[in-house]
């Protein structure tokens, strides 16, 4: 990040969206060319107004997955493949089948799932298999050394990922492999994070919904459409505000291009051709306050679902937390360790003024953004902090079960900022 970005949005304690209103006719979004588009330019005009937009073929050119994982017809490389992971065990789901408006998964031998494939193609596309679809594979952390490919710059500030690689549990990195016809029912992305989604072979089709539309989405109980192209959403009793939704933003997505889906921004994908592609959900200080508003909301329907136990229940309060937790993957503890880890690497990385003497990962990532990106992340911690120093279910978590107390973290984040914003004044003189 430049300096002339850090000083647009440094004083923003509240990130203002415009409107979206111009995805609601258009049929149009912005599609960059050139590998030279600047971080900045991708920072203020589609990370922080939350816009979508699609990178050229020209960002992922020297990944090597796109030379070795495709043979020259433009097909996925079977036998490339299956040299390289086929012993591997995988996730697949059956998109013919739903559970609980998802498809149910199964784990496989890679060469199995590679078999069913090659004869799924040989019978026209079709098998009493139904159609499977390989989705959510960590092959970047079960193979790190193979090196497929890189993020690419404008995923660079990846706090989600930062997060889980720091305790070593999880990661939101993936590959997908589907044949022709398989697709992902209308969903957000996880935590109402980001998503960017490179085409390594084969096309996509997306249908994409600018949040707050996929409330028109609703049937009469309140649940999200499984399908927004079935038939059963135009039957007015059953999905009573149908009639009131936009078109979705329909995006044709091809080989080597790459998608940046915004944050909240719920979808649908097809794959139009026997298809592999890489995925990575991602957070950073842009969307944070979402994520924020996210769990609030997870907590709220919880405390909605067993209220009638509030008086009754021991520990109610600690219960809403526990199943809010298994439902959508974290806990307002959690949050608050997320928030913990963010804010300590980048206090490390402005107390060396470097950040370039060790080779990890993280550290090669902060060095590129640079320290004015790193004072925008505190400042965006620091927000959400206040907020959930003032939030009274925060308030109710037991103060020993925290790694650390919120205030003190909070005032070491003021005191950083106060030393980075009297360095950016002194720069102007």
């Amino acid at each position: 990040m430049d300096r002339e970005t850090f000083q647009s949005c440094s004083s923003i304690s509240k990130i203002s969206r415009k409107s979206y209103e111009q995805f609601f006719s258009s049929h149009f979004v912005d599609y960059i060319v050139k590998r030279d588009f600047s971080y900045s330019k991708f920072f203020k005009n589609y990370l922080l107004p939350n816009h979508p937009c699609v990178f050229s073929t020209k960002f992922t050119e020297d990944w090597s997955c796109r030379k070795h994982w495709v043979t020259e017809e433009g097909k996925p490389n079977f036998q490339r493949l299956l040299q390289d992971y086929g012993d591997a065990l995988v996730p697949v789901a059956n998109c013919n089948v739903k559970e609980y408006n998802a498809n149910p998964k199964q784990i496989m031998p890679f060469k199995d799932y590679v078999a069913y494939w090659k004869e799924y193609i040989q019978n026209g596309h079709s098998s009493n298999k139904g159609c499977l679809y390989l989705k959510d594979w960590h092959m970047d952390r079960e193979f790190p050394e193979h090196n497929v490919y890189s993020t690419p710059m404008f995923a660079t500030s990846d706090w989600l990922n930062e997060y889980w690689d720091a305790i070593e549990v999880d990661d939101y990195r993936f590959v997908y492999m589907g044949p022709e016809g398989s697709w992902t029912p209308f969903h957000v992305d996880v935590f109402c994070s980001y998503s960017w989604s490179a085409n390594v072979c084969g096309r996509k089709k997306w249908l994409l919904y600018p949040p707050g539309q996929e409330e028109y989405l609703r049937d009469c109980h309140g649940k999200l459409a499984y399908d927004i192209t079935a038939p059963i959403l135009q039957d007015k009793r059953k999905y009573p505000h149908y009639e009131e939704v936009c078109k979705p933003l329909e995006i044709i997505q091809e080989a080597g291009e790459v998608i940046f889906v915004p944050s909240g921004w719920h979808h649908q994908v097809y794959n139009l051709e026997d298809t592999i592609s890489i995925n990575h959900n991602w957070l950073n200080g842009c969307n944070l306050d979402i994520m924020w508003q996210f769990l609030q909301g997870e907590l709220s329907a919880v405390q909605n679902e067993i209220g009638e136990w509030k008086n009754t229940m021991d520990n109610w309060h600690q219960h809403c937390q526990v199943i809010m937790k298994s439902c959508s993957g974290i806990d307002y503890r959690e949050f608050y360790t997320f928030l913990k880890i963010i804010t300590e690497n980048r206090l490390t990385f402005l107390n060396s003024c470097a950040g370039s003497s060790s080779s990890s990962r993280l550290s090669e990532a902060l060095a590129a953004l640079g320290p004015y990106h790193a004072a925008f992340d505190l400042q965006r911690v620091a927000h959400v902090l206040e907020c959930l120093l003032s939030n009274e279910d925060f308030k109710r978590l037991d103060p020993d079960s925290l790694s650390s107390q919120p205030e003190n973290l909070l005032q070491q984040i003021k005191e950083a900022l106060g030393s980075v914003l009297m360095q950016h004044i002194m720069l102007q003189f």
